[in-house]
């Protein structure tokens, strides 16, 4: 995977978390993932097609994605319930969104968000793709982005010529 399609899911991820939720994050050592149990016990999922195809996921600790929904709600949820699921969807969808826009080349669409969680849910990426894991500390707990995105192949020009 290209460094060039990570890069828009730091930054969104960074900007999104400060911008909407006040909260800080610093960015740890990003890793190939080669397991596919998420980081974290909440998990936002959303697809990604078009010249490029893959799967986001923004996982969150336990008490992070608590913390993101009392952000956005102005009440904190006493455990994770259908509040923090619309809460970690939304802001998956806004991370994705924000670097969809980083990424035009790609014509890319994007899903739907779907919320996991669980301590041992998994997610399967395309089986193409390779995911690399970026993780983020903050005040609120661990939080991470995994990023599966593989380009795809240009349709030769098909057809022939007769004369």
């Amino acid at each position: 995977m290209k460094v060039e399609y990570i890069n828009p899911f730091i930054t969104s991820t960074i900007s999104t978390f400060r911008t909407m939720l006040g909260c800080r994050l610093a960015r740890k050592e990003p890793f190939v993932k080669g397991v596919v149990r998420p980081e974290h016990e909440v998990s936002g999922v959303i697809g990604l097609s078009g010249k490029a195809k893959g799967t986001v996921v923004l996982s969150l600790s336990r008490e992070a994605a608590l913390q993101a929904t009392a952000a956005m709600l102005g009440e904190h949820p006493p455990e994770i319930n259908a509040d923090v699921a619309d809460a970690v969807g939304e802001l998956t969808n806004i991370i994705a969104g924000a670097s969809k826009a980083q990424l035009e080349h790609l014509k890319l669409n994007v899903s739907l968000p779907t919320v996991i969680s669980g301590r041992w849910h998994t997610i399967e990426f395309p089986r193409e793709v390779t995911p690399i894991c970026i993780p983020f500390g903050s005040p609120w707990g661990s939080i991470a982005v995994e990023v599966g995105l593989l380009e795809q192949p240009v349709p030769a020009a098909g057809g022939s010529a007769e004369a």
